[in-house]
């Protein structure tokens, strides 16, 4: 049950991350709008990588993202459109058949994350995913779409019509 509802969620989340990968310019990927910010192509990697967190929150009971002797997880360097949105797609497939095979119970139990060996929150799984992976997500979709709008590229539907695409 809980598995079936959160791949209704996952999929229509995806679907509108796909679009706007699909929209990133590939001769924009080094643009960044602030010296803080993550260029155009590391924060639309980031999109792109984040289902894959979904294995680890449902296989795992924990893990550590800046484990002792070793440094966070490094995304691959993805160089146009067409390889975000080859990523996502893996990503989004490993995620897709982990949620499918993953039972009620092991949605209630709980998973743990950790930074340098010191936990930082403990939910249940089923929390983790709707939280820590789609919501983050959507988050992080949003900022492409910030992005595109600065570089003036057709911002794509996500939840509903833009200024670029008012048709539903």
């Amino acid at each position: 049950m809980i598995a079936q509802q959160t791949l209704m969620q996952f999929d229509h989340i995806v679907t509108g991350c796909r679009a706007t990968l699909e929209a990133v310019p590939d001769d924009r990927l080094d643009w960044r709008p602030h010296e803080k910010s993550w260029t155009l192509g590391e924060l639309a990697t980031h999109v792109a990588m984040i289902p894959n967190w979904t294995v680890a929150s449902l296989t795992m009971s924990e893990f550590d993202v800046a484990p002792e002797g070793g440094g966070p997880p490094q995304n691959p360097v993805l160089t146009s459109s067409a390889e975000l949105v080859a990523a996502l797609d893996q990503s989004a497939a490993a995620a897709r058949e982990t949620i499918e095979a993953t039972s009620d119970e092991t949605f209630a139990g709980t998973w743990t994350l950790k930074v340098a060996g010191e936990d930082r929150f403990t939910m249940p799984k089923a929390v983790v995913v709707r939280s820590f992976v789609l919501d983050h997500l959507i988050h992080h979709r949003a900022q492409l779409g910030v992005y595109l709008r600065l570089l003036d590229v057709p911002v794509p539907q996500m939840f509903g019509p833009t200024a670029d695409y008012p048709d539903m």
